[in-house]
């Protein structure tokens, strides 16, 4: 049995918590019956932060004065390279802060400190490029209608948003909406998750430092029924961005309906990565492991289910399993870590459930699948599931947690309808030497994303979103600010009238 691990004290844990409040038209508040939320580092045990809890008056408030900043506010009226400026000043204040943000996340999320690090490095070129598409959003304009009609298209910002995020990556997701919305002047009420709001916290002050007006960006802490719902059915609220589970997306979505708003949802994943016998195996089984277990697994887009050629699968498997023992798991702020805690103890109970499920169900625990003896916080061993079939619930549903689910497959043919046969449709990866047979499996593989020979890799040119039941519409890319815009046609008329209607 391994030794337990030994969670050493940060100097955090002998200070006061942290404390937020609500950012609402500019202005730090706290919640009008005085209610706050605690977070605990899932990592350590301590309190970590206090954020002021808000509910229905505060997201009244937020919205309104959203509402105002869009309806009179110099935001939406500035010349796009006005907002570039400030969206370029918010990125270099991010990098000059970025290790007081990764340590935040890193002891509210358990997420280890290097990998939040990357993250927050990730969020400030994200800000740059939301910068760049600021000043290339353009219209449209159609000369060929004849010689006495001419038809423009504009652009318009979309109005109010409504941010939602979740608790996983706290700083980087919300950096894959805001920018975006205010590059395309719109005004926003952001929601982080109650279990990692600081970061998104800290943001809300360096954009005000960095001069976004007062109303542009409003932040609410809270619990989804008392703030996330009436964000999304308040009547002034014009579109929905929300990423988190499909459960909570479905319910955000039929909120939506009722009012017909813009929805963009980037939700859950059960995504595969495929192996063939040709592949660079060395690489596949590093990636295998990565795909698997960054991020404790807690990642929409994770390779949790393994899809193996049978002719390679007991050599493969041995190698991740090897590869698997040599990943640190342990204290989020130890530079070596990998795999740090999980989100809660209910979280982590969940994930074990699922592994007892599918161990009860005629699968084998090939490796780890019990959570790890600690002095302090909550971690499990990256777990292997061998024997899997495709009806087990491991292998369809998302478990979100370090919990590598192998299948094996005999043709391309299996393979594709493995990887095909799950309600999501997010991400996958293919491993092959033949560009022949990553093309099938691409273009064949019902997902959002497919990784060729590498995982996980994620840059702001590219688009990030899902099939089915992963989500609706596209984050990042060359059409993202567009995403947070309508469309308005404008028809003009040069001399005469003809074509009269009453002769």
């Amino acid at each position: 049995m391994n030794a337990p691990l030994n969670i050493i004290m940060p100097a955090e844990a002998s200070a006061a918590p942290g404390t937020y409040r609500l950012l609402i038209d500019g202005k730090h508040v706290d919640a009008r019956d005085g209610r706050t939320l605690e977070r605990k580092s899932p990592g350590h045990g301590f309190t970590v932060s206090h954020y002021a809890q808000a509910g229905e008056a505060e997201v009244e408030a937020a919205v309104q004065a959203a509402h105002k900043a869009f309806e009179t506010g110099p935001w939406p009226r500035m010349k796009a390279a006005e907002r570039a400026a400030i969206l370029l000043k918010t990125a270099d204040l991010i990098e000059a802060r970025l290790e007081d943000i990764a340590r935040l996340d890193a002891l509210e999320s358990g997420k280890p400190i290097a990998q939040a690090r990357g993250e927050i490095g990730g969020a400030v070129d994200i800000w740059r490029y939301a910068a760049s598409l600021a000043r290339t959003l353009h219209g449209e304009s159609y000369a060929n209608l004849g010689d006495a009609m001419l038809g423009v298209v504009l652009r318009e910002p979309v109005g109010v948003v409504s941010i939602i995020t979740p608790w996983n990556f706290p700083f980087l997701i919300v950096s894959q909406k805001l920018p975006f919305a205010l590059a395309a002047g719109c005004t926003a009420v952001v929601k982080p998750s109650e279990m990692t709001s600081a970061s998104t916290f800290v943001l809300g002050d360096i954009l005000m430092q960095a001069g976004v007006p007062a109303g542009v960006v409003n932040i609410l802490a809270g619990l989804g029924a008392d703030v996330g719902a009436p964000m999304v059915s308040h009547p002034l609220v014009e579109m929905v961005s929300f990423t988190g589970s499909t459960r909570v997306g479905k319910m955000t979505m039929a909120s939506a309906a009722q009012s017909l708003k813009k929805v963009s949802m980037e939700l859950g994943g059960k995504n595969g990565q495929i192996v063939f016998p040709d592949a660079d195996l060395e690489a596949a089984a590093d990636a295998a492991v990565f795909g698997g277990f960054f991020n404790a697994g807690e990642c929409c887009n994770a390779g949790s289910r393994l899809i193996v050629h049978e002719a390679i699968a007991d050599d493969f498997l041995s190698t991740v399993k090897a590869l698997t023992a040599r990943v640190t798991v342990g204290d989020p702020l130890d530079d070596r870590t990998k795999v740090g805690a999980m989100i809660s103890s209910d979280h982590l109970a969940k994930v074990t459930d699922y592994v007892a499920a599918a161990a009860s169900n005629g699968s084998s625990v090939y490796s780890g699948g019990k959570q790890l003896a600690s002095n302090a916080g909550q971690y499990l061993d990256p777990t292997i599931i061998r024997g899997v079939t495709e009806d087990m619930a491991i292998a369809r549903e998302e478990v979100f947690g370090p919990v590598l689910s192998v299948l094996t497959f005999e043709s391309i043919e299996k393979a594709l309808h493995i990887a095909n046969n799950t309600p999501y449709g997010l991400s996958a990866g293919v491993w092959s030497a033949s560009i022949d047979t990553c093309m099938l499996v691409a273009r064949n593989v019902r997902s959002g994303t497919v990784w060729v020979n590498t995982f996980m890799e994620g840059y702001p040119e590219l688009p990030f979103g899902g099939y089915k039941q992963s989500g609706l519409g596209r984050e990042l890319g060359k059409r993202a600010v567009e995403d947070y815009t309508e469309e308005k046609t404008i028809q003009f008329h040069r001399g005469q009238r003809t074509g009269w209607w009453v002769g």
